[in-house]
């Protein structure tokens, strides 16, 4: 299986994103610079998918397919993209606060600890649909990285 193993600081800064964003505590003290050039239209398209597929932690085929079905769907094709991103369940684990950061909620999908409607999945490309109900394993509740309020003993 391929993964993007590019370091997280030096694809901030050549895409323009904060760090912090994706969850890097560090900041970076270079700068980058680049020649006093106007982009073109093609330039910030790019640009802006290669930063969708670098916060949702996609890589280029599995996009080209989100995209291709967001094309079939009624309605406009950008809205649906993001629409069928934000409902993976990598990433709805993430928003539900289970991690720090997409790559963590991704590892934690991995690790077999959710549950959805009662059924264990390990898939982080699973969509979710509006209705299901996302768990964490009672096993796995009592680890302190899913006690919601940062607690690190279960009683305290």
């Amino acid at each position: 299986m391929a993964v993007n193993r590019v370091p997280v600081l030096k694809r901030c800064r050549s895409l323009g994103l904060e760090p912090g964003y994706m969850g890097v505590d560090k900041k970076s003290n270079r700068e980058l610079k680049r020649a006093n050039r106007k982009m073109s239209e093609y330039g910030g398209q790019l640009r802006e998918k290669q930063k969708a597929k670098f916060i949702y932690g996609v890589l280029e085929k599995p996009f080209r397919n989100y995209f291709e079905k967001a094309s079939k769907m009624k309605g406009q094709v950008g809205e649906n993209l993001m629409i069928l991103l934000e409902s993976r369940l990598d990433n709805v684990v993430f928003r539900m606060g289970f991690g720090r950061t997409r790559r963590e909620t991704r590892q934690i999908v991995g690790h077999r600890h959710v549950t959805v409607n009662g059924k264990i999945v390990n898939i982080p490309s699973y969509l979710v649909q509006a209705g299901d109900v996302i768990e964490i394993k009672e096993k796995a509740k009592s680890s302190a990285r899913y006690n919601p309020r940062g607690d690190r003993c279960p009683g305290g």
